[in-house]
């Protein structure tokens, strides 16, 4: 098959990024600043307008930041009441810290497969997965693709269970919901949690925010995140009166840093713009990519709008998902493999799947993440599409 050319491609105007870009270094420097200049470091103003800033995005009265995105599902499975003895239900196909957290508050990971096209848990096998222990349900937007929540929420409401949404990869997605498009973030659970690592589209470093529709919830997550203190400092340091905090609970040190929260808010008002553009790629590379033979796109349902975080190939069984990478690496085109599967990982070693989990072991093996970055060009993609033109039939 003849390579393809930059008229084939979608004819979207390229955006001035690089214009873009430069302004936005100059706010973040100016942010920055401003936070040194009023030394005011944790839990200060920055924060609170992350914060307030995000849950207006999202729709929802309640965002509470913290430190990671792992915090944020670690103190919203304690929140809920998580721990010895409890199973969660999460995704097999998903980064570590969906696994990591339940098991970090004593209770058991209970992996379910995936949809192969969407590479999120398939709801028809969740109800096959609950026991009398089961605690909770923790489905995953994995690489910003919203995951069948309205169905997967079905299962869960029928059986008393609590939602935690894993939304790490999933800010500025949305879902079709009730005939109305509706934000990732805007908890149809009880929670859901972002990350902001340098890898997601909105980045404070690292960081995490937890949004809920639950007051008791928001008040418990701002318990959890600052040592289980009563009165946050903060608070204290600022009244005219003395003030003696309590430790209600046994918390942790969550938070956010104002350095940080500064920097999130100048790209959270960047945030449609970004997301808007990876759209544009991702249509690119269905139309360079889709008269492949044998390559398996991903599949955005009708229901679903995603960030596009990441472009997930799977590649036919006959070649190796291995020497593929290698041969676009040598091209100067790098990828990542598809996304782990937790259960495969030798702290897991012991523990035996009780469901099969053939399709998320299946793309963990030949799925691969190709390029995609919002200041890609025309010429980079149509690159990247003849690489592995070339390397699937060479």
């Amino acid at each position: 098959m003849a390579p393809v050319t930059t008229k084939t491609a979608i004819n979207v105007p390229l955006l001035d990024l690089k214009a873009q870009y430069a302004d936005l270094r100059t706010e973040i420097d100016g942010a920055v600043r401003r936070v040194m200049e009023s030394t005011r470091f944790i839990g200060g103003p920055e924060v609170t307008g992350l914060e307030e800033e995000v849950a207006r995005y999202s729709q929802t009265p309640h965002a509470v930041a913290c430190a990671s995105g792992t915090d944020a599902l670690l103190v919203s499975l304690w929140a809920l009441g998580v721990g010895p003895g409890d199973e969660v239900i999460t995704s097999a196909y998903s980064f570590f810290a969906s696994a990591g957290t339940i098991s970090n508050n004593g209770a058991t990971p209970v992996f379910v497969d995936i949809d192969p096209r969407t590479y999120n848990i398939d709801p028809v096998l969740l109800e096959a997965a609950i026991t009398p222990r089961t605690r909770a349900v923790l489905p995953v937007h994995q690489m910003g693709l919203p995951c069948d929540l309205p169905a997967v929420l079905a299962v869960a409401r029928r059986h008393g269970l609590p939602v935690v949404e894993d939304a790490a990869c999933a800010v500025g997605s949305e879902l079709l919901t009730d005939g109305r498009w509706q934000r990732v973030g805007r908890p149809h659970g009880d929670v859901a949690c972002f990350s902001f690592h340098p890898r997601k589209l909105l980045t404070t470093g690292d960081g995490g925010m937890l949004t809920t529709n639950d007051a008791a919830l928001d008040r418990q997550f701002r318990l959890l995140r600052q040592h289980g203190m009563s009165v946050p400092d903060t608070v204290r340091h600022g009244s005219p009166q003395v003030v003696f905090e309590d430790y209600l609970a046994v918390g942790y040190n969550y938070r956010m840093t104002d350095i940080q929260a500064a920097i999130g808010r100048k790209q959270l008002e960047r945030l449609p713009q970004l997301v808007s553009r990876r759209r544009v790629l991702a249509a690119r590379y269905e139309e360079l990519l889709g008269n492949i033979e044998g390559l398996l796109l991903s599949l955005e349902p009708e229901w679903a709008r995603s960030n596009w975080q990441s472009y997930c190939v799977r590649l036919p069984d006959r070649v190796g998902q291995k020497a593929v990478m290698q041969e676009l690496l040598d091209q100067g085109i790098a990828t990542r493999r598809g996304i782990m599967c937790s259960h495969r990982e030798p702290c897991y070693a012991e523990e035996r799947p009780r469901h099969d989990l053939r399709q998320s072991e299946l793309a963990q093996d030949h799925a691969i993440l190709l390029p995609l970055y919002a200041q890609m060009t025309e010429e980079d993609q149509v690159t990247v599409a003849n690489a592995l033109r070339s390397a699937l039939h060479g």
